[in-house]
C-alpha cells in the first residue's frame, strides 16, 4: 500500500509531463499548411499519434516493451473492422500470415485479383490496421484481395519485410485458380514503404515464365529512393505531420541496422560516392522536379564532400531493393502501367515524381493522381470519425482505377 502510494502521484506526474512536453512540441515544431482541409483536426491527431511514439520510446528505455510493438498495439486497438459485402480469412504461407478478402457476391467469371502490402516504415502497421483500408478495395473494385502480414522491426530489418512480400506474391500468383481470380488481371498495391515494396517486387518479377504477368502496379505516396534527401519535397515538408524528415531518417537507419548517428550524414548525401551519384544524378536530381513543385528557394548542394567512413557504413542504400528507381532503363520499360498518387504535402511526393518521369521516358503507360491538400499516411484516416476529404479522395480515384483494369 505504501508503495502504491508512492507510484500513483509519480505516475500521475510523469503522464502529465508526457503529455504537456508532446504538446508544446507539436505547437512549435510541426507545421501544417493552411491548404490542408480541418488543421486544427490534423494537430490532433498528430499529437495523439507522437504520444504513441513518446511513451513507446519510454517503455523501450525501461525495456518493457519495444516502441514499435507498443505502437503496433496500441493502432491494432483502435480499429474497429468492418467486412461489408466481403469474406474475410486470415491464412498463412509459410512463416508469413496473410488476409484474403473475397466479395460475398457470387461471380460467374474468375475475379480480378490486388496484392497489397501495408505502409509503416517497416516498423508500424500490420493486418488488422489496413483491414478496412483492404475491405473497402476489395468491395468497391469487385476483387479478390490478399493482404501481406510481413516482418517488421525490432526483431526483423532489410531485407526481410521485402522477402516477405515477395515471397507470398508468389506463392499467390502460383495458386489464383484456387481463389478464383484471373491470372490476366492482377494488380499489386501498396502504401508508403508498402507501394516501394510494390515497385521492387515488379521488377523482380519481370521475365518469370512460371508466374502470371502482372497486370498493373498502384503506388500510394511511395518510398523509392534512399539516396537524394535533399529533393525539393524533403525540405518544404520536413516538419509536416506523420512523416517528417528526421523521422523517415530514424525509420530508414534502424530498418537498415544503420547507427543513428550517421543520420545527419546521410540527409546530406556525404555517404554517396561521387561516381554512383554521377551514375545516378539523370534519375535522382532536383532537376528532374517539374519547376511548379520547385518554388522559389536556394538548392543545397547535393551531395556533400564525400566521406569514405560514412559510405562503408551505409553503402546498402545503393541496392535497387531499396532504391527501385535506381533500376536500369530496360528493366524500367518492362514494367507493367501505373497507377501513381502524390500528396502536396508529404516528403515522398518527389519520389512519386521521379518516379513518373522514369515510367514515362521509358514508354510505359502511367495515371496520376496529385492530391493538393493530401499528406503522408492520410488513407489510414479514410473511414475514421475524424476523416480527411483527401483520405477519401485517394481511395476514391484508386477504386476507380483498379475498376478499369
Amino acid at each position: 500500500m505504501i508503495l502504491l502510494a508512492i507510484l500513483l502521484p509519480f505516475g500521475s506526474f510523469l503522464f502529465l509531463g508526457v503529455s504537456v512536453w508532446v504538446f508544446m512540441k507539436e505547437v512549435l515544431t510541426v507545421h501544417v499548411y493552411p491548404a490542408i482541409t480541418h488543421p486544427v483536426r490534423i494537430h490532433m491527431m498528430h499529437y495523439l499519434f507522437e504520444l504513441v511514439i513518446t511513451w513507446g520510446n519510454l517503455l523501450e528505455k525501461m525495456k518493457i516493451c519495444s516502441m514499435p510493438k507498443f505502437f503496433r498495439f496500441v493502432q491494432d486497438r483502435v480499429v474497429s473492422k468492418k467486412n461489408p459485402g466481403v469474406l474475410v480469412e486470415d491464412l498463412r504461407f509459410g512463416t508469413i500470415p496473410v488476409r484474403l478478402f473475397q466479395p460475398k457476391a457470387a461471380s460467374c467469371i474468375p475475379r480480378r485479383g490486388i496484392i497489397f502490402y501495408h505502409g509503416g516504415g517497416c516498423a508500424f502497421g500490420g493486418l488488422d490496421c489496413y483491414h478496412n483500408i483492404c475491405s473497402f478495395l476489395a468491395r468497391e473494385t469487385d476483387s479478390v484481395l490478399l493482404s501481406v502480414g510481413y516482418r517488421k522491426l525490432p526483431d526483423h530489418h532489410h531485407p526481410v519485410a521485402f522477402r516477405d512480400c515477395l515471397s507470398a506474391s508468389i506463392h499467390f500468383l502460383k495458386t489464383l485458380n484456387t481463389y478464383g481470380v484471373d491470372p490476366s488481371r492482377v494488380v499489386v498495391c501498396g502504401e508508403s514503404v508498402g507501394a516501394g515494396a510494390v515497385a521492387m517486387v515488379s521488377q523482380v518479377l519481370l521475365g518469370r515464365q512460371d508466374l502470371p504477368q502482372l497486370r498493373a502496379q498502384v503506388l500510394i505516396y511511395p518510398a523509392l529512393q534512399l539516396i537524394n534527401f535533399q529533393l525539393p519535397s524533403y525540405r518544404q515538408n520536413q516538419d509536416v505531420p506523420f512523416l517528417s524528415r528526421k523521422f523517415l531518417m530514424t525509420l530508414v537507419c534502424k530498418n537498415l541496422a544503420i547507427d543513428l548517428s550517421w543520420q545527419d550524414t546521410m540527409l546530406k548525401g556525404s555517404c554517396i560516392h561521387p561516381d554512383a551519384w554521377k551514375k545516378y544524378r539523370k534519375w535522382l536530381s532536383s532537376d528532374n522536379i517539374p519547376q511548379r513543385f520547385r518554388r522559389q528557394e536556394s538548392q543545397p548542394q547535393f551531395p556533400a564532400p564525400f566521406n569514405e567512413a560514412a559510405y562503408l557504413e551505409t553503402k546498402h542504400v545503393l541496392d535497387a531493393e531499396l532504391s527501385p528507381l535506381l533500376a536500369d532503363d530496360k528493366t524500367i520499360a518492362q514494367l507493367p502501367e501505373a497507377f501513381l498518387v502524390s500528396c502536396e504535402h508529404d516528403v515522398l511526393r518527389d519520389d512519386v515524381l521521379l518516379y513518373k518521369k522514369r515510367l514515362e521516358d521509358q514508354g510505359v503507360p502511367v495515371t496520376w493522381h496529385h492530391v493538393e491538400d493530401g499528406f503522408h499516411g492520410c488513407i489510414l484516416l479514410f473511414d475514421k470519425i475524424f476523416s480527411f476529404p483527401c483520405a477519401r479522395e485517394v481511395m476514391d480515384s484508386t477504386v476507380s482505377y483498379i475498376k478499369g483494369i
